[in-house]
C-alpha cells in the first residue's frame, strides 16, 4: 500500500503544470543572443550606448558653460579646445555634448509618440479587421501620400517653434510605417492556434492582445523603434536646420544652422559644422546597424542570397553533359 501511495503521489506531481522556465528565459534573452552573435549589432549598440551615456552625464562632463564665451570667434582647435570655438566663442565640445542630449531626447520622445499612435492603430486595425481596418488604413494611406517635408514645414510654421511641437510633428510623420508593420503582424498572429484556442475558451479581446499578440510582435517593435529613432533624429536635424526648431534649444541641427547662417564655411571654420554632422551620421548608422541586425535575426531569409557571384555558373544542357560523358 505504501508503494502504491508513493507512485500515486509521483504521478500527481508529474500531472501538475510545470512552469515554463525555458520559454520565459528565451523570451528575455533573445536580444542578448542577437547582440552576441552579430558583430553589426555589437557595433551599433556600442555607438548608441556611447552617445546615450554622454547625454546622461552631460551636466558633469561638459568642460565649459554653453552660454559663456571662452575665447575669440572661430578660434581653431587647440589643446585647450580640441574642436575649437564657434562664432560666439563657445567651446564646440560643450556645444556638441549639450546638443546631443537635446537631439536624443527629441528623437526618443518622437519615436515613443509615433510608436503609441502607430502601434495602437495597427493593433486595432489588424485584430478587429472589418470596418475598423478599412477606416484606419484609409487614414494611414492619406498620411502616406502627403509629402513629409512640406507637411512638417506647414505644421511647424502654424503651431510655432518649440521642442514639444517639433516632437509631435516628427511623430506625425513616422507613425504610418509602424501602423502598417504592426497591422500585418497582428493579422498573422490572430490566426495562430493558441489565439483561437484562447478565444474559444472565452478570453476577452484585451487579454488576447496583451497576453498573446503583443509578446509575438514585441521583437519586431524593438527593431522598428531603433530604426525610427534614426529617422526621428535626422528629421529633427533637418527641421531645425530649416529654422523650424526651438531657437532657444541647443541641438545638433541648431549648431549646423547657426554655423551656416554665420558664414562658418566661408571663414574656413570647418570645426563649427563637420563635428555636429558626424555626430548625427554616427547615431543614425548605429541605429541602422542595430535595427537591421534585429531584423535579420527575426527574418533569416533577409540574409539569404539566392544568386551569389562566386557560386553562380551556367549549367550545361543535358545533351552536352551526355556528349562530354
Amino acid at each position: 500500500m505504501g508503494m502504491r501511495a508513493d507512485l500515486g503521489e509521483e504521478s500527481a506531481k508529474l500531472q501538475e503544470p510545470q512552469p515554463r522556465r525555458g520559454r520565459g528565459r528565451l523570451r528575455r534573452s533573445w536580444l542578448w543572443l542577437v547582440v552576441s552573435k552579430s558583430f553589426q549589432a555589437k557595433v551599433g549598440l556600442a555607438v548608441l550606448l556611447f552617445f546615450i551615456t554622454i547625454a546622461i552625464l552631460a551636466p558633469w562632463i561638459m568642460p565649459y558653460d554653453v552660454h559663456t564665451p571662452v575665447g575669440p570667434p572661430y578660434e581653431p582647435p587647440s589643446w585647450e579646445h580640441p574642436l575649437g570655438l564657434d562664432d560666439g566663442g563657445i567651446d564646440m565640445v560643450s556645444l556638441l555634448i549639450q546638443g546631443g542630449r537635446i537631439s536624443l531626447v527629441v528623437g526618443f520622445a518622437a519615436t515613443l509618440v509615433a510608436m503609441l499612435i502607430g502601434g495602437g492603430i495597427g493593433i486595432i486595425a489588424g485584430y478587429f479587421g472589418g470596418r475598423s481596418d478599412n477606416i484606419l488604413m484609409r487614414i494611414t494611406d492619406y498620411f502616406l501620400v502627403i509629402p513629409d517635408l512640406p507637411l512638417a514645414i506647414i505644421v511647424a510654421a502654424v503651431w510655432g517653434a518649440s521642442l514639444s511641437h517639433l516632437i509631435f510633428v516628427i511623430a506625425l510623420l513616422l507613425w504610418t510605417t509602424t501602423a502598417r508593420i504592426v497591422r500585418a503582424q497582428v493579422k498573422s498572429g490572430r490566426e495562430r492556434v493558441y489565439v483561437m484556442r484562447a478565444r474559444s475558451l472565452g478570453a476577452s479581446d484585451s487579454r488576447i492582445i496583451f497576453r498573446h499578440v503583443l509578446p509575438q510582435i514585441g521583437p519586431l517593435l524593438v527593431a522598428t523603434v531603433v530604426l525610427t529613432v534614426a529617422v526621428a533624429i535626422f528629421d529633427e536635424t533637418a527641421l531645425t536646420f530649416l529654422g523650424l526648431g526651438d531657437p532657444t534649444a541647443i541641438t545638433w541641427g541648431s549648431i549646423i544652422e547657426f554655423a551656416f547662417l554665420r558664414t562658418a564655411i566661408s571663414a574656413g571654420a570647418w570645426w563649427a559644422v563637420i563635428p555636429a554632422g558626424l555626430c548625427v551620421a554616427f547615431v543614425i548608422m548605429g541605429c541602422f546597424w542595430f535595427g537591421r541586425a534585429i531584423e535579420d535575426a527575426l527574418n533569416p531569409r533577409l540574409n539569404v542570397s539566392y544568386l551569389s557571384p562566386r557560386t553562380f555558373r551556367i549549367r550545361p544542357l543535358p545533351d552536352a553533359e551526355q556528349e562530354s560523358g
